[in-house]
Formats: C-alpha cells, structure tokens, sequence
C-alpha cells in the first residue's frame, strides 16, 4: 500500500487504525477531515514502530483512533499509551455504513479516525498491564477447566447408560466422588473385549476429572491471593468473595478511572435501568446491553443475599408487600449492588489515577 503525504505542515491529526493478526492499516485524518496519508505495517514491534514514527509525520497526534484494543489492537494499543498518545477504542462500522460505503481495510482504518474526529467514539480502552490483566488470564484458564470438568462428567455418565449390565449396576446410584473413584480404579487389562473398553473409557474419564478438579483449585487459590492483593475490600463484602471480585475487577480493568461516573459502571454492568412506560404506567425494564459475565456475576451476588443476608431478607418483603415482582426485586438489588462495588473500588480509582498522574 502506497503512503501519499501532501505536505509537511504541522497541523493535528487523528490516526485510525484497523487491525488484524498480520498487518494493521492506517489512516491519518487532519482537523477537517482530509485525508493526510495511510499506510500498512506487519502486527509486531518493528510495525508499530514503524507506525509511530510515521503517524509523527503527518502532523502532531491528536489521538489514535484504534479497533480491537483487547484483540489484535492490544500490543499496538498498549505502545501507543506508552509513548503518551491518548489512546481511543472504535467499534467496528456499522452494518448500515458498511452496506453503504463498502468494506475493506483501508475504509475500516479512514472510519477508525473519523469517529475519533467527530466525537462519536469517546471510549478508553482497558490498560491491560497490571495485576488485572494477571487475574483475567488465570479467570479463562479456570473458566475453560470448569466447562472442561462438567463435559467430562456428563460424557462419563451417559457412557454408563450404555456399558455392559455387570459394570452400569455396579456404578449406578454411586456418588459423585465415589463414582469418580471407582471409575478411576477400574482395570480394563487387554483391551479386546466391549466390556474392556468401557473400563478403559470410564477409567480415562474419570481421571481427566480429577487432573481437571486439581487444576480448577490450583486457578480458585490464585485467583483469592491475587484478587486480595488488589481488592481485598470487595471480596470481604457480603456474597462476592475471589471469583466474582475478578470478574468486576476485570470489567473495570487496570485503569478504572476511564469509568466516568458510577452511573457508566451501572451501565457498563448491564444493570441501568431504562424506562418502559406507556400512558399512566410507570415502569422500568431490564437493560439487556452491558458485560454479560459481570452482569452474571452481580446476580450470583444478587441470589446469595436474597437467602442469607438480613439487610437483603427485609427488602425483599418490603418490595414485595407493595407489590413489585420477583424480577423486578432482583434488578433493583443488582443496580444497588453495583453502586455498593463502585464505592468499594474506590481506592482502585483513586490509585491508578495517581499512578498514571506520576507517569
């Protein structure tokens, strides 16, 4: 791809960029929304060096205006930070645009900028390089290990159903331990017969279960040390504990201080309500957007309190003498809750803005 530069004058620029696994592409939009230059570079070091020093020559950086920040964006993303240039997350073009203008890389970097320009995308992406990115890794490691676990019980006992009559009566009805153990202990020998394959199938799984249950506690021991190094005020609150701590903690990332206000956390969690009213009603309705997972998470909380927390225990009566359903109890105690963690991560605000200030 050719790099055009139409002259040397110092004005400001926005960049935007498109990535991908093996090239990112660049679009360098002025004040007025020319066109100052493109370029492609390779998705590694040389290449965002490469860009840096080429997005200088177009003019003073305004901002970079960068797709996939928590992707393929990520390395670039966080060298850019690192060298002082704000840092924008762009959302890929819209599908109406996209019909309209067309798509190809060079178009995706040129709407990259001029969302960025315009104001339309505002949002600064996660830092991604503090003990959250730590506790987001060890969280997918857990996460897959755990749908691992449940896919080799399930696979374990609708192998059961099917084995030879001597060998399901004698597993059927067994706990779930003791059907891990016994189906660990089993001895197949030569396996030439459909009764020793079974043994050796039922063997293997059983084991993979175990290997599996070790490592998820290996994940969950990490994830407590971690979250109580960085939080330890939020996993002592009532229902949250290391695993859902994570969770809200990876949602808010290692820069929370990018979440303006408590309001945007809300609605980052999914937990805003919207109004949903129609002539003398007045009602609110559940917001479907926000993060799924810590939206998840809020209501694990949510359920754990509504069975064992005093204080939740008299408001949900209270709510429900005047008449407010089940539902709408639980999403009124889910934005609460999140307005109770807001106030918890306040030290972490407070922190990482003093941090990036020292910076």
């Amino acid at each position: 791809m050719m790099s055009m530069n139409h002259d040397q004058s110092p004005c400001r620029v926005v960049i935007g960029v498109d990535t991908h696994k093996y090239v990112h592409v660049a679009v360098a939009l002025d004040e007025l929304g020319t066109v100052r230059g493109d370029t492609a570079v390779p998705a590694d070091r040389s290449g965002y060096e490469r860009l840096l020093a080429w997005a200088s020559d177009m003019g003073k950086i305004a901002a970079f205006g960068i797709e996939g920040t928590g992707s393929y964006g990520a390395g670039l993303a966080s060298l850019v930070r690192r060298r002082g240039h704000k840092v924008i997350e762009v959302a890929r073009m819209d599908r109406r645009d996209r019909r309209l203008r067309g798509k190809n890389d060079l178009l995706d970097a040129h709407n990259a900028a001029r969302v960025v320009l315009a104001g339309t995308a505002t949002a600064i992406p996660k830092a991604a390089d503090g003990v959250v990115e730590m506790l987001r890794q060890v969280k997918v490691a857990k996460d897959t290990a755990v749908k691992a676990r449940t896919a080799a019980m399930i696979t374990l006992r609708a192998l059961i159903v099917n084995v030879a009559p001597e060998l399901r009566e004698s597993l059927q009805g067994l706990p779930k331990m003791a059907l891990i153990e016994r189906c660990a202990g089993l001895r197949p020998g030569q396996v030439d017969t459909p009764l020793a394959a079974s043994k050796h199938a039922l063997r293997s799984l059983a084991r993979r279960w175990r290997e599996l249950s070790a490592e998820v506690k290996e994940h969950e021991a990490l994830l407590e040390r971690l979250t109580r190094e960085v939080a330890p005020q939020l996993v002592d609150a009532f229902g949250i504990g290391p695993d859902t701590a994570a969770e809200v903690l990876i949602v808010a990332g290692d820069n929370p201080q990018r979440i303006r206000s408590e309001a945007a956390w809300a609605k980052l969690c999914g937990v805003a309500p919207l109004p949903a009213s129609s002539g003398t009603t007045t009602r609110h309705r559940l917001n479907r957007g926000g993060h799924r997972q810590a939206n998840a998470a809020l209501y694990r909380t949510v359920i754990v309190r509504m069975q064992h927390h005093e204080a939740t225990l008299a408001y949900v009566a209270r709510r429900t003498t005047e008449g407010r359903t089940k539902a709408e109890i639980i999403r009124c105690l889910k934005r609460f809750l999140a307005r109770e963690i807001w106030a918890l991560m306040r030290p972490l605000r407070e922190g990482s803005t003093a941090l990036s200030e020292a910076a």
